[in-house]
């Protein structure tokens, strides 16, 4: 079993997509499920409406789950265990206040080490709670810190030892009551029976305390773990995920498809058998074990560029509805600007656009422009361009630049482009409406 587990307190990320696809693929391959848990305990950050969102980049994605759940549904399961870990004394009440803990916190920076729980409270067990309760006195619940090194296996990085001390005496159960991600977290994976959890990198920290948990509430089913090296930008710095830049969301406003945007994810620090794949494509040949162990960069050139290739590869007459036809001949004409100079459906729709559009008859070529309107208006239906272009020229009178600059604002609302007599072809059954 395999989980995506997405907090719905902002856009999904590109790094966080790529935790999905690839959650995604290693359940197809290993045939198990594959499920959705939307991490929804942090109250205060949640965004209405972005769970939904979540979803539907999945469907987007092709990305189908087994079954989905909300995190806050196991609110009830995670203070029982919580409480038996305390009951088991594995556990312990703290009530140190904020200002105590900031004390502590500044003495371990004045003495330059790192700060760990001082185990003030660690005497104060179950039976205390009643008596907190009674007096309204605040209080967290700890788990004890382990007697031994916590050894985790990571499919990517090798096994990683973490040392007792490290994972301290942390909170599981916060003041109000609810749990804290990782006792949350970790509580979930077992009772989902997670047998591989795929993350970022960012997580490192967080895996010896699931584990620890996992194992003081007396888990023995192994969890194997694959932390995705970091991803970087263009100057090699960590990427701001709260950038719009790096957001799904973002990357479909500016025209890019899932296709592509998958491909590229795959495709980071991956040794592919070929550039340009679909992800069934990528089911055959992908192996979690492979990929490398340095952070990627994200490169938006590099994803135009395969951006562009997912779009050639598209049906002509179904590419040619993602601006309004249903004809294959303009599905070709945006695959004529695909090899010249557009690399998104948005940049495709601005040269569609402007063919169809009407045209500026203002400025330095207008005299020019009004004659070859009346002429094309008047014109016989003509197939061959170079007719076309000929019976344009013997009546107008037009040569040289005044001939071909004029005509191809006339026929395509720019001053460059494709060939036109590449172009001619493919609006010549809309050329009345096109040369107005």
């Amino acid at each position: 079993m395999l989980r995506f587990a997405p907090s719905p307190t902002g856009d999904m990320d590109i790094e966080n997509l790529r935790v999905a696809i690839f959650n995604y693929m290693v359940a197809k391959q290993k045939d198990v499920n594959f499920i959705v848990r939307i991490e929804d305990m942090d109250k205060e950050r949640n965004i209405t409406g972005k769970d939904t969102e979540i979803m539907e980049i999945l469907e987007k994605f092709a990305l189908p789950h087994d079954s989905v759940s909300h995190q806050s549904d196991n609110l009830h399961i995670h203070q029982t265990l919580a409480i038996r870990l305390l009951e088991e004394k594995k556990a312990f009440v703290c009530t140190c206040t904020p200002e105590q803990l900031d004390a502590d916190r500044e003495k371990a920076k004045n003495n330059k080490v790192i700060y760990r729980y001082s185990g003030r409270c660690s005497y104060v067990g179950a039976e205390e709670l009643k008596k907190l309760k009674e007096d309204k006195i605040p209080f967290v619940v700890r788990i004890k810190t382990p007697d031994a090194p916590i050894v985790n296996h990571d499919l990517i990085k090798g096994d990683i030892e973490t040392v007792a001390n490290e994972v301290d005496s942390f909170v599981i159960l916060k003041t109000d009551g609810t749990p804290s991600y990782n006792f949350a977290c970790a509580c979930d994976d077992m009772i989902s029976g997670i047998s591989l959890i795929i993350r970022s990198e960012d997580h490192l920290s967080n895996t010896p305390k699931q584990t620890h948990i996992k194992t003081l509430l007396g888990y023995d089913q192994e969890t194997d773990y694959a932390h995705l090296p970091i991803m970087l930008d263009t100057e090699g710095k960590k990427m701001d995920m709260l950038d719009e830049a790096s957001s799904v969301k973002w990357l479909f406003e500016q025209g890019f498809i899932p296709d592509a945007i998958a491909n590229y994810l795959i495709l980071l620090g991956n040794n592919t058998p070929t550039e340009i794949f679909t992800m069934p494509e990528a089911l055959e040949w992908f192996d979690l074990s492979k990929l490398s162990k340095s952070p990627v960069k994200f490169d938006i050139d590099k994803l135009r560029f395969i951006n562009r290739e997912h779009l050639k590869r598209i049906d002509d007459k179904l590419l040619s509805t993602l601006f309004g036809f249903a004809d294959e001949q303009i599905g070709k004409l945006a695959k004529l600007y695909l090899e010249e100079e557009a690399s998104t459906i948005n940049e495709l729709e601005s040269k569609i656009k402007s063919i169809f559009a009407p045209k500026n008859f203002e400025g330095e070529w207008s005299a020019q422009m009004h004659t070859m309107e009346d002429i094309i208006q008047n014109a016989p239906m003509i197939d061959d361009f170079n007719e076309f272009k000929a019976h344009i020229m013997k009546e107008s009178g037009l040569q040289g630049k005044d001939f071909f600059h004029p005509l191809r604002l006339i026929l395509t609302g720019a001053e460059h482009g494709p060939e036109l007599s590449q172009i001619y072809p493919l609006i010549k059954p809309y050329l009345l409406e096109v040369a107005s």
